[in-house]
């Protein structure tokens, strides 16, 4: 069984989670009214995981015999300056969320919670591979520009995302 210390952390994660899930929404439904629907389906795809994430935390509480309590969530932004203004915000939100996952693993090793600290390794590993995606963006970006043909092309690549 986990402290209460360690539960009201873990219950703040799951509303981080959805808090990422409701902002990357945001940036998919700005994108698809800018007409981007590539960019829009890879951050629909994004919210989704960030879903799944918060219910891996919240099973997680259960599984240690804890309670879940939800909180609000916090309103994204629902207006961006352009593709590349996303996804530096992407980035910036999930080098926010790396901070978090790291002070729960910290804190985890704080309380003695060797499970916790086990469970929190997936999210770790997880949070490079989110850093590098956004990364990613932000490099094809700067490469490829954001206006006209290129981020079309762009877009093209954005929607293959399954």
């Amino acid at each position: 069984m986990i402290s209460k210390k360690m539960l009201d952390a873990l219950n703040k994660q799951i509303n981080a989670e959805m808090y990422s899930s409701y902002l990357y929404q945001s940036m998919s439904a700005w994108l698809s009214w800018k007409n981007l629907n590539g960019f829009a389906k890879w951050f629909a795809v994004q919210a989704r995981e960030e879903t799944k994430h918060a219910m891996k935390f919240y099973d997680y509480i259960y599984d240690q015999l804890g309670r879940v309590t939800l909180a609000a969530i916090d309103a994204p932004p629902a207006d961006f300056a352009s593709v590349k203004n996303i996804a530096a915000k992407q980035l910036e939100h999930e080098k926010k969320v790396t901070g978090m996952i790291n002070n729960l693993v910290k804190l985890a090793r704080e309380e003695k919670d060797y499970a916790t600290e086990i469970f929190l390794q997936w999210f770790v590993t997880e949070q490079v591979e989110e850093e590098k995606n956004a990364e990613e963006i932000i490099l094809k970006l700067e490469m490829l520009g954001d206006k006209g043909q290129a981020l079309y092309l762009l877009d093209k690549e954005m929607g293959k995302r399954e």
